[in-house]
């Protein structure tokens, strides 16, 4: 996170994991508790960062944010991670 974003992190916890398309290889998602909010983007890791809402994450799920932005499809683990965030109340 550190060094794409500038975003620090305190605790770490393990979600789920999935096959990525190399062969023998393994995407392993984890939830992370930011402990800062300052995005300075590195552009040649990502072209965007940013911080959304609950609220605005509902409305990605839904297919209806007001800028098009949608969620990935249910079978990445990401949407699975972004459904946790949505969900879980609990903290880290």
């Amino acid at each position: 996170m550190k060094e794409e974003t500038g975003v620090t992190i305190g605790a770490v916890t393990y979600h789920s994991s999935q096959p990525w398309p190399f062969p023998t290889q393994l995407m392993i998602g984890m939830l992370a508790h930011a402990t800062s909010t300052q995005i300075s983007i590195d552009t040649s890791e990502l072209m965007d960062a940013q911080w959304f809402t609950r609220a605005d994450v509902l409305k990605m799920m839904m297919k209806s944010h007001p800028d098009g932005i949608a969620v990935p499809p249910n079978q990445a683990i990401a949407h699975h991670l972004i459904k946790a965030f949505l969900y879980t109340t609990a903290k880290l």
